[in-house]
């Protein structure tokens, strides 16, 4: 049988417990799928004393290829080669010591049918807290086992939040615009505390119980997929929770990265593509743990790339999955996660992959750009990337107003730099995440800067993200702490009064910026030439900014006057070679048309998004 235990321990324990009576506490992955491209298959059996047995399966199309032992008893590696043939059922494993046996049952399933789904720059994807997004079972807050409770009050525990909260919501979200919902991670965080944010794994393979179980977020992906909508998994591949269950018993000293002392790495990306760097600084940056609650794990350990690449397919396959944020993508060794990206492409032609790339400038972004050709011979084979400097870029835009050199040049310098991306168009563009102080907050609580960000995030390249809260413009600044940028979403609570899910006290600046959100997001999903358009912007002069998406068929001009008191009239004259042919244009903000395009005025503080005719 197979128990799946919650260990604990101090976060370096790394002797051995002694070999005794056996029994299976885990075997990961848990199931396997028929029909993949790659027929080996790695498990990784765990308990006490297998690491003394041997393994002989009689099931047809499966065979035992090899064994590994590592420095510790009580792990077993089992290679199994599961051949084209094989048909869904279940295998039975036999683990042999002598007299001694023990029989596991291993399922294997069907993989889905189809190609993948993936996201492209049709889409606009929602991420949110599960945590923080909405309750809809309030039974799971507190769990026998878990060691953190529920309690609302402290801005950096856990709140509730759950699978059930999101799924009641799903009409919410696809009344939005929005195409897809990208979660932050779910899997379970048995730390003692500040869990919430799910970036601590325990164990890869479990739903937080306090989210709900793995079967309800394969009915979430199914629920959302009914209602046209995708679903992003947010993955981990850097680092562990301090109280994993590895940590009690690891398979071998080398599973994590260990130092003398707590060593915290450099946070220095660049270091990779740096020609200067020094072997120093590129090794803290890989092997320093992000905190001191989250072990780094050594993806050179040929053991730990199989486990990692293994578990990304699992949940693939489990949930029928479209697509994978992968955190803090740099920090891992490079060539192993280019190897991952290459695999599940393999597996899954077409499935999406963004990874978080944190740089300020393109130059160290596009380092990790798909078909990117780097002078060092690095391919990352990484489908997206999270474009930050587009972020901040926005930031300041639309908070400089009067800065003939920053301002809305930020944006049109930043698309300049285009030519460093293979496939700009890949890029995810946001105005905020789970990281950051909220737009919002950062322009000075300014509804207008929300909606000339808006505006344009939804009409740039790239595939948008839109930040949970951000349709009725919650606030929250990173000094105060992180909690703060992940406040709970009004409504998702039994007895919260206000609502953003049926509009009940509501501010009207809140109602207003909802509105616009759903009026520009659902405009743009039928919008073909947003999508896959080609883009032409003019140099920014006086505060306005002007830009054309376009294709063989339709045009849309995009202006935003970021002045903050000035009327400003467009002349065609200036925009001539993308208005030739057009006479007239429809204003899909203010509804209303302009019947004559040789001179029209934009008010200050306003965004046009103008399809011509």
């Amino acid at each position: 049988m197979i128990r799946r235990t919650l260990c604990f321990s101090a976060l370096l324990l790394l002797t051995f417990m002694p070999s005794g009576a056996q029994t299976i506490e885990h075997l990961d992955p848990p199931s396997w799928f028929t029909g993949m491209k790659e027929s080996a298959l790695q498990l990784m059996v765990y308990g006490k004393g297998i690491g003394a047995f041997e393994v002989k399966t009689d099931y047809p199309g499966v065979s035992v290829t090899t064994l590994i032992r590592t420095e510790s008893p009580n792990y077993l590696f089992v290679n199994l080669d599961i051949s084209a043939e094989t048909r869904p059922g279940t295998a039975r494993l036999t683990f042999i010591n002598g007299k001694k046996q023990v029989t596991h049952d291993y399922p294997l399933y069907k993989r889905p049918a189809g190609p993948a789904r993936g996201f492209n720059s049709s889409d606009v994807i929602y991420l949110l807290m599960p945590d923080r997004f909405a309750n809809g079972d309030p039974s799971n807050d507190n769990l026998e086992g878990m060691t953190e409770q529920a309690n609302r009050s402290n801005p950096g525990g856990r709140h509730g939040g759950d699978m059930k909260g999101i799924n009641d919501h799903l009409d919410y979200l696809k009344d939005l615009g929005v195409t897809g919902i990208w979660l932050n991670p779910f899997l379970e965080n048995n730390q003692q505390r500040y869990s919430y944010h799910g970036y601590s794994t325990t164990d890869f393979y479990r739903s937080d119980p306090r989210y709900g179980s793995n079967d309800e977020f394969k009915k979430l992906v199914s629920d959302a997929h009914d209602s046209g909508m995708k679903v992003v998994m947010d993955m981990i591949f850097n680092h562990i929770g301090s109280f994993h269950w590895w940590m009690k018993d690891l398979p071998a000293r080398d599973w994590i990265h260990q130092f003398d002392e707590f060593t915290r790495t450099n946070y220095r990306a660049s270091t990779y593509m740096d020609p200067y760097a020094s072997e120093h600084d590129k090794m803290i940056m890989e092997k320093g743990w992000f905190d001191v609650t989250m072990p780094d794990l050594n993806q050179s350990n040929p053991l730990v790339e199989t486990y990692l690449i293994q578990n990304s397919l699992w949940w693939i396959a489990f949930s029928d999955l479209d697509g994978i944020r992968m955190d803090t993508y740099p920090y891992p060794q490079p060539d192993m996660m280019a190897r991952w990206a290459k695999r599940v492409e393999a597996e899954f032609p077409g499935f999406f992959i963004v990874g978080e790339v944190w740089y300020d400038y393109p130059s160290l972004t596009s380092y990790w750009a798909l078909n990117k050709k780097n002078s060092d011979g690095y391919r990352s084979n990484l489908p997206s990337l999270t474009d930050l400097p587009l972020c901040f870029a926005t930031h300041k835009a639309f908070t400089e107003p009067g800065n003939p050199t920053g301002g809305l040049s930020e944006l049109y310098n930043l698309l300049a730099q285009d030519f460093l991306y293979p496939e700009p168009f890949r890029n995810v563009i946001f105005l905020d995440n789970h990281d950051m102080t909220r737009y919002f907050t950062e322009t000075g609580k300014s509804l207008d800067a929300y909606k000339l960000g808006l505006s344009y995030i939804m009409t740039t390249r790239g595939i948008p993200q839109l930040y949970y809260g951000t349709e009725i413009v919650m606030d929250g600044n990173k000094s105060r702490g992180d909690g703060y940028l992940r406040e709970d979403l009004p409504g998702g609570w039994p007895g919260d009064t206000k609502n953003v899910f049926t509009g009940a006290e509501l501010t009207e600046v809140e109602k207003e910026a909802l509105d616009f959100t759903k009026k520009v997001l659902n405009w743009r999903k039928g919008k073909e030439v947003i999508h896959t358009g080609k883009l032409k912007h003019y140099i920014p002069v006086d505060g306005v900014y002007v830009y054309f998406r376009y294709n063989g068929s339709e045009s849309v001009m995009v202006a935003l006057n970021n002045n903050d008191t000035e009327n400003k009239t467009v002349q065609k004259s200036k925009y001539r070679e993308s208005l030739s042919g057009f006479t007239k244009g429809f204003d899909v903000i203010s509804g209303k048309t302009i019947d004559d395009l040789t001179s029209f005025n934009i008010s200050p503080k306003t965004a046009m998004i103008i399809e011509l005719k």
